[in-house]
C-alpha cells in the first residue's frame, strides 16, 4: 500500500524533532560541563598563619607545620656588631634577595617566585653604638615582607613571612613577626600580603561549556 502523503509528511516532522531534541541535548549536556568547571574549586590553596611573635635571639620558623623548622630568624649581638638575619637551618631553603645579598623587604603585592634569587641573607645590621653605622633594607620599616623558597616533599614552594623592625640605639634591633603563608601547589608564585586564594579559575575562553554559556 502506497503510504498517503499525509503520513510521509508525518513521518518527516518526527525525524526534524529528533534532530531537534538532539541538538538540545549536546548543547544543555555542554552547558553543564562548563557549569560544573565552574563550581569545582581549584586545588591551589594559600595557608596563612596570623601570629605577634618577637624574636629572640633565635626563632625557628615552621611554615606549613610539619614539626620542622624551614626558616631560622636570628636577633643577635655577634661582636662588634648586631643584626638581624634569615636563613634556612639546612637543605636547599631561602628568602629572597637583592644584587647584594642582603634579604629584600619586600612590600606587600609583591610576586614571591621562581624569578627571584634566594639565599640565606642578614636583613639590618648596626655597629655597637646604634646610631651611625647601621645599614640593610630592614631597618625601621614595618609590615615588610620577607618571599621564601622551601621544599615540600623534594618539591619547591614559595611563602612570605611579615616582619616589623626597628632600630634599638644602643640595643641592637627589636623584630617582631606577624604572621607568615605558603602556597600548596609547587612551583607556583605566591604575592607578598595575600592570606587566602583558590588560584587562576578553571573556565577558560574557547571551551565547550564557555561557549554553551555563552549561548544561555
Amino acid at each position: 500500500m502506497t503510504p498517503s502523503p499525509l503520513s510521509r509528511k508525518t513521518s518527516n516532522l518526527s525525524e526534524s524533532v529528533r534532530q531537534q531534541l538532539k541538538m538540545y541535548a549536546l548543547a544543555a549536556s555542554a552547558a553543564g560541563v562548563g557549569t560544573l568547571a565552574l563550581s569545582q574549586p581549584s586545588a591551589a590553596k594559600i595557608v596563612y598563619t596570623k601570629t605577634h611573635r618577637v624574636i629572640g635571639e633565635h626563632y625557628h620558623l615552621d611554615l606549613n607545620h610539619d614539626g620542622t623548622a624551614d626558616f631560622k630568624l636570628t636577633n643577635d649581638y655577634y661582636p662588634p656588631q648586631y643584626y638581624v638575619s634569615a636563613a634556612q637551618p639546612g637543605g636547599s631553603n631561602g628568602v629572597a634577595v637583592n644584587h647584594s645579598y642582603r634579604a629584600r623587604a619586600l612590600f606587600a603585592g609583591a610576586k614571591v617566585g621562581p624569578k627571584l634569587n634566594f639565599h640565606g641573607a642578614r636583613m639590618a645590621v648596626s655597629d655597637p653604638n646604634g646610631v651611625s653605622d647601621w645599614y640593610g633594607p630592614w631597618v625601621n620599616v614595618k609590615n615588610r615582607y620577607l618571599g621564601l623558597s622551601f621544599k615540600i616533599n623534594g618539591k619547591t614552594h614559595y611563602g612570605w613571612a611579615r616582619l616589623n623592625v626597628k632600630l634599638m640605639p644602643y640595643h641592637g634591633f627589636t623584630a617582631t613577626l606577624t604572621g607568615y603563608a605558603y602556597e600548596t601547589i609547587p612551583n607556583k608564585p605566591i604575592i607578598a600580603g595575600r592570606t587566602a586564594g583558590t588560584g587562576d579559575s578553571n573556565a577558560q575562553p574557547g571551551t565547550l561549556g564557555s561557549l554553551a554559556l555563552r549561548r544561555k
